[in-house]
């Protein structure tokens, strides 16, 4: 039996877009193109710091970071984001969305600027200071996934609602991109200002002194344009959601939501309001009465999310190595330590400009169309083809004359990556769980997918590798094509376990998580 829902929630629903969904996409968004930046500008300025703290001039190729110290610069920050997704998603339930929202904010920006500051006498004196604060950045980061997609899913109307929370998670292709173009602009200011021979020219003078602010800039520029939404984010009303529904103040909610949209809205009925949050604590997280609800879904978002990140953060922090090995970026030891951030960086930003980018704002603009489930198997699906089709004649594409054929076939995993699960993993869970408990499942979700992300990061390092002449330091690996079959897995196991996620397309939050059912016997979502 249902029972109902609050006037305020349903004209919520109903809403025309207006200015307010715009400027609840660009302060939640700002959050995004921060996170963005700030985890995958790491891997534009790796090969910078091996150079810097590793490089022994009598040796013919410039230095590289150790396999575990490179382990814990790509990584420490994706630790700190599970640990933050799981804390700030149980802390948004607990204390309400908005009230976590400008701390994580702070401790971003603050994190960013101390990273880019890292002090040390010594190689390991710096990059254990470059961990140990990009981890607290991460779990900052950690905290804006499930605070932005549950805000933005709970102020959204029905019939855009996928569309906008698209829109949010999209401002991250921006951040990627504003990444390699911060990284463009600063080596090549640098380079014309501080000019070096290549290394096996002279090793030493290959290295200018001043490369060592290059990074330091890079890491800190992501700051700014977070720092310039905290003022809106703390202008921002508490969702009426979590108002009428968990906090249990509909006056409240009603009022907030009225200046909101400029609109009268009906004050509830204390009837109404008992039958809406009838029983709304009387069953918690996995409890058994949750698993019959929703115990599916949370093993759907989380499996789904696990398996997209092992191959998406694999490719994503790791594409400078792969594009050496094709021959598209020159080897090391041709250039001096400027010019491969800036060779790095103009490879990095082609496949985000024509893969990246486009990928998430296809799924803004279809979501809502298609629907979530189909756009994930279908992104899922072709993920698995371009994986193979680069991994069966992986040798093809070595060849000089294919380069170009590799680099479209890897840009398009990423198109069909962001129009597809990268984008629905993050949306689904923000809408098919109960208002209690959704931003602690989107954290659960999210944190299974930082899982994936630290699979991928530590052990594509480590199996890309090649079996017969490895980088200096590592182990014999199974080879970049053997890693590529094993992605294209990853990706197949993901299309079949996205069978099991709802599909929420033009329904309302609370017929989505039956948070107005009485009866446990009603009909689940349709899927």
């Amino acid at each position: 039996m249902a029972g109902g829902q609050l006037n305020v929630l349903a004209t919520l629903d109903q809403a025309k877009t207006q200015w307010y969904h715009f400027m609840a996409i660009v302060i939640a968004g700002m959050g995004f193109f921060t996170d963005a930046y700030d985890l995958f500008c790491v891997a534009l300025v790796t090969k910078l710091l091996g150079r810097i703290y590793y490089t022994d001039p009598s040796k013919p190729d410039p230095g590289s970071l150790p396999p575990n110290v490179s382990a814990a610069v790509n990584g420490v920050a994706l630790c700190g984001t599970l640990a933050g997704q799981l804390f700030f998603g149980w802390l948004g339930d607990k204390l309400g969305r908005k009230s976590v929202y400008g701390f994580t904010l702070i401790l971003m920006v603050l994190c960013s600027v101390a990273s880019g500051l890292s002090f040390g006498h010594t190689p390991k004196g710096v990059i254990g200071t470059l961990c140990f604060f990009r981890f607290w950045l991460g779990f900052g980061i950690g905290g804006d996934y499930p605070l932005s997609a549950t805000i933005m899913s709970e102020y959204a109307n029905k019939k855009t609602r996928g569309a906008f929370i698209a829109a949010v998670f999209a401002m991250q292709g921006f951040g990627i991109l504003f990444g390699t173009i911060v990284a463009l602009i600063v080596s090549a200011a640098f380079r014309n200002a501080y000019p070096a021979p290549a290394y096996f020219v002279d090793a030493s003078a290959s290295l200018v002194p001043q490369a060592d602010y290059m990074w330091r800039i890079i890491l800190m520029f992501g700051t700014i344009p977070a720092a310039l939404t905290y003022y809106w984010r703390m202008k921002m009303p508490e969702t009426a959601r979590y108002t009428a529904l968990i906090a249990r103040n509909t006056k409240q909610a009603t009022a907030d939501m009225a200046k909101v949209l400029n609109k009268v809205i009906a004050e509830e009925e204390e009837e109404q309001v008992q039958r809406q949050v009838v029983g709304a604590d009387s069953w918690g997280l996995f409890s058994s009465q949750f698993m019959r609800r929703h115990g599916l879904h949370l093993l759907a978002t989380t499996s789904t999310w696990l398996l997209l990140d092992i191959a998406f953060y694999s490719q994503n922090l790791f594409q400078k190595d792969i594009f050496t090995k094709v021959g598209w970026i020159p080897p090391a030891r041709t250039m001096n330590a400027i010019e491969e951030v800036f060779r790095i960086a103009r490879a990095q930003a082609l496949i985000a400009l024509c893969g990246t980018v486009p990928g998430y704002w296809f799924t803004v603009a279809l979501i809502d169309i298609v629907g979530r489930f189909w756009i994930q198997i279908m992104g899922f699906a072709m993920m698995t083809v371009f994986m193979l089709a680069l991994a069966v004649p992986y040798e093809h594409w070595t060849q000089p004359a294919h380069h170009t054929g590799f680099v479209v076939l890897y840009g398009l995993t990423f198109f069909f990556a962001n129009f597809g699960p990268n984008s629905t993993t993050f949306i689904v869970p923000a809408e098919i769980f109960p208002a209690r408990l959704r931003s602690t499942c989107h954290g659960i979700s999210a944190a299974a997918g930082k899982a994936g992300a630290i699979i991928g990061a530590f052990g594509f390092l480590y199996a890309a590798q090649d079996p017969k002449k490895p980088d200096a330091g590592y182990s014999p690996g199974i080879g970049i094509r053997n890693a590529l079959f094993l992605l294209a897995g990853t990706n197949f196991l993901g299309t079949l376990m996205s069978l099991f996620v709802p599909e929420s397309m033009g329904m309302s939050l609370e017929e989505l998580s039956k948070e107005n059912v009485v009866d446990d016997t009603e009909a689940p979502a349709r899927v």
